[in-house]
């Protein structure tokens, strides 16, 4: 089990990751979006900000909600981040669950 100082870290990555994408992959990713990521197996959930293609102010926020949820285990999104994990598996066997809109799940696909 991952703990969560590294749960954040791959966070930060992530974000960091997205920040150096593109100019037109940030475009056809653009939502203003509160994300929040909670982590199945830590008491912990982080929130953060999604916005022109990128994920800002990430903070630890146990009780916060998102208009998009995102809800992994603390390996799997270690894993996921680092690229041992394919999204697109992990979403089809239930080891990563969104709970967002259907235009948001659009949009959050061209991202990943």
């Amino acid at each position: 089990m991952a703990t969560i100082e590294e749960c954040r870290q791959a966070l930060d990555g992530l974000a960091q990751r997205l920040a150096g994408a593109d100019a037109a992959t940030r475009k056809k990713a653009s939502l203003d979006r509160k994300l929040a990521c909670r982590i199945t197996d830590l008491p912990a959930t982080f929130v953060g900000r999604l916005h022109d293609g990128q994920l800002t102010d990430i903070e630890r926020d146990d009780d916060g909600s998102g208009q998009i949820t995102l809800s992994v285990s603390s390996d799997d999104l270690v894993a996921l981040v680092g690229g041992t994990l394919k999204f697109s598996s992990a979403f089809a066997t239930g080891r990563v669950k969104i709970d967002a809109s259907i235009f948001d799940l659009v949009k959050l696909r061209s991202m990943l």
